[in-house]
């Protein structure tokens, strides 16, 4: 498929998992056939937030994902550290020349061994340039067992610009649309958007047609639901997760790996 073929198909898409499943069979056709994406609003210089905010799509296999993620190896593994600091696209052989030269923690060895367990061996990283310094979002292409790094390098010697574009494209896609582990009701919504346009409780009750309590209800419910203290963090959150100020229909959510 061609890359002009790609972004109009991609357009189309009107939920992350059409978007994520659709770009998935594209990548498995030039032989990636298990990918991991990530991308956070929430990086410091000594975290990338909590995981619970992250966006996180992947078809690995739930054995593998699982202990990757909930028992934290992502925190030292080693392209995870590649991509903080760079920004574009990296072999794996990167990885294996880290190896040799004795350039690894015992930490990023211990996720280095753990992925060589997995057959996850080969492929490539792609790292997206942000705007903000508190955002990152990057993506891990396997290569499908039997392929080498060889093979796989090969492979993007004649399709990489192509292959990263389509990546880039689907980064972009993805941060514009909402997504949230835990999506707030159309009421918590509704009484958000209202407070992040300067509506007091008073008005807001007015404009619904409720009472005052139950307008204070539903945004000691949002903030629950987001998982944060203030109503000011509860807009600012939903925002950034772009669950707020929907077109009526429009879909919401995100596959959990």
């Amino acid at each position: 498929m061609g890359l002009e073929e790609y972004i109009e198909r991609l357009t189309q898409c009107r939920t992350v998992d059409e978007v994520w499943q659709f770009h998935c069979d594209q990548m498995a056709s030039y032989g990636f056939d298990r990918l991991l994406y990530g991308f956070t609003r929430y990086r410091t210089p000594t975290s990338l937030g909590n995981p619970a905010d992250m966006l996180i799509l992947t078809n690995h296999a739930p054995e593998y994902i699982q202990t990757f993620l909930d028992q934290n190896h992502y925190h030292h593994a080693p392209m995870v550290r590649w991509a903080l600091e760079n920004d574009g696209a990296c072999s794996w052989r990167w990885l294996q020349e880290q190896s040799q030269g004795g350039m690894m923690t015992a930490a990023e060895r211990r996720v280095y061994e753990f992925n060589l367990r997995h057959g996850v061996t080969a492929g490539y990283s792609i790292s997206f340039p942000e705007q903000s310094r508190r955002a990152k979002g990057a993506i891990a292409l396997t290569a499908a067992r039997g392929l080498s790094q060889t093979d796989i390098d090969e492979v993007w010697q004649h399709h990489g610009g192509r292959i990263a574009a389509m990546n880039n494209v689907l980064h972009l896609k993805l941060i514009h649309m909402p997504y949230a582990r835990n999506s707030l009701t159309d009421r918590q919504r509704e009484v958000l958007e209202w407070t992040g346009d300067g509506k007091t409780i008073q008005d807001i009750a007015q404009i619904m047609g409720l009472q005052p309590a139950t307008v204070e209800k539903h945004l000691r419910l949002a903030r629950e639901t987001l998982n944060v203290e203030t109503t000011a963090q509860a807009v600012l959150k939903a925002s950034v997760q772009n669950q707020m100020y929907l077109v009526n229909g429009a879909p919401r959510g995100v596959r959990q790996p």
